[in-house]
């Protein structure tokens, strides 16, 4: 069975997740295009959550996604509706499209809706007992021909497979956050994965426009592998400083570094707040049960969670408060754990704290800045190397946290989570929007 025979019914599991909406936009819009292309057949997406509420907002975004390709892609669309004679103005074809979208649809709260689905994508929870509740259930409703795409981003692939008793016909493929915008997709096949399946992955990634880049089946695989890692250094510096600067002293030292010394879209914490802090800590149990490594595991985090500040997004995609709290997207205090409230940044604390810190380098550009300049790798190369001549706080401990980085990619190769650093430096450019690989020669 070829994907385009399996694109004929498919269905998602967790559809009205961030991921599972991401996800389900993609995979319908490639669908309309093979229904467009073949009139007679009969396209089916099934979209099933346990979220009534959230499958009614899934409407309204698929809706919205369906309307801004039409609008994106109109002269296409006229060749495509060119047979339609009652279709004579671009809003009229727009609608079409929009209207044909939306028929494709099949919103249900009831896994029974998957049964004669070929192709199933899971973006549920990142828990391993629930993924594999699922799958045996989804095992007795579908054919034995169907095939498994999981989200998860740390679970090993071959112990999902096994537990499932799916037979090889699982692979992992992890998008990244929000799929409809990110490039990449981490592909993770375990030994007993289906060559069949390997192949339609590989199709299927090529028609949806991803930069897909193969991770081994170790727990994390590339991108939190490296992320983990990352954050779980954060907040040791953090603690290694806030006996002088305090806890959120330290939270903004280190999260300033990072982004603006380091050159990075967001800081530390704000990518810890973004992902979630009981996702990361959720992803931290995964790894150090699978890896049998104490050490990925820090008391900063539990005592985040028992203070009941996860971080994470609203449904409208606006940041909730974490390590940091925000306004509007933009960081305004700091969660102060002693007292447990935020700590209100005020100029004359980020000034007098900034001094402490010390100056960018000379000639400083932030990530926005060189992310599309075509002399983004001299400049990048003179950062650093400004860098390395600087005596400052800030200085030191970009350098320190840069070598880290390095560190921690290099360990991923050494252990065959990757199978070369240009894997690594390939997630951590397309997948976190890094301008440069972690493994590198700034450092």
């Amino acid at each position: 069975m070829n994907l385009d025979e399996r694109l004929q019914d498919v269905s998602v599991i967790g559809a009205a997740g961030k991921m599972g909406s991401g996800i389900a936009a993609l995979i319908s819009q490639e669908m309309l295009r093979l229904k467009l292309e073949n009139p007679e057949k009969i396209y089916r997406l099934n979209l099933i959550d346990v979220n009534m509420s959230g499958l009614d907002g899934l409407r309204d975004y698929l809706r919205s996604q369906f309307l801004r390709t039409a609008e994106k892609t109109i002269v296409v669309l006229r060749k495509k509706y060119k047979d339609r004679a009652d279709l004579v103005e671009n809003a009229e074809i727009v609608d079409a499209y929009v209207n044909d979208g939306m028929k494709l649809l099949n919103f249900s709260t009831d896994l029974l809706t998957a049964k004669n689905s070929h192709l199933v994508f899971e973006a549920i929870i990142e828990d391993e007992k629930t993924k594999i509740k699922t799958y045996k259930a989804l095992k007795k409703l579908v054919s034995k021909e169907t095939f498994f795409l999981t989200n998860t981003s740390s679970i090993p692939i071959g112990y999902l497979d096994e537990k499932s008793g799916l037979d090889g016909r699982l692979i992992g493929y992890h998008f990244y956050n929000p799929p409809v915008v990110q490039k990449l997709v981490e592909v993770i096949c375990a030994p007993q994965t289906k060559e069949e399946l390997k192949g339609l992955a590989s199709e299927l990634g090529r028609r949806l426009r991803k930069t897909l880049v193969p991770a081994n089946d170790i727990s994390g695989f590339i991108g939190n592998g490296h992320f983990m890692r990352d954050g779980l250094f954060a907040l040791d510096e953090v603690l290694r400083l806030k006996g002088k600067y305090k806890f959120y002293g330290a939270i903004y030292i280190m999260n300033r570094v990072s982004q603006d010394f380091l050159l990075r879209p967001m800081g530390i914490f704000q990518l810890i707040d973004y992902v979630g802090i009981d996702v990361f800590q959720c992803i931290l149990k995964v790894m150090r049960t699978h890896l049998k490594d104490k050490t990925l595991k820090h008391k900063l985090i539990d005592k985040m969670i028992k203070a009941g500040i996860r971080g994470g997004q609203y449904s409208d995609g606006s940041q909730k408060d974490g390590f940091l709290k925000y306004d509007k997207n933009r960081p305004v205090g700091i969660y102060d754990l002693k007292n447990g409230e935020y700590f209100m940044i005020t100029d004359e604390w980020k000034n007098k704290i900034d001094k402490q810190i010390g100056p960018l380098p000379e000639g400083f550009a932030p990530w926005k800045a060189l992310l599309g300049d075509k002399n983004k790798d001299e400049k990048l190369k003179n950062h650093f190397r400004t860098l390395k001549q600087m005596n400052t706080m800030g200085a030191e401990l970009a350098l320190k946290y840069l070598k880290r980085t390095k560190e921690i990619a290099e360990s991923l190769v050494k252990q065959k989570v990757a199978n070369s650093a240009d894997d690594v430096n390939a997630v951590l450019t397309n997948g976190f929007y890094w301008l440069y690989g972690p493994i590198n020669e700034y450092v």
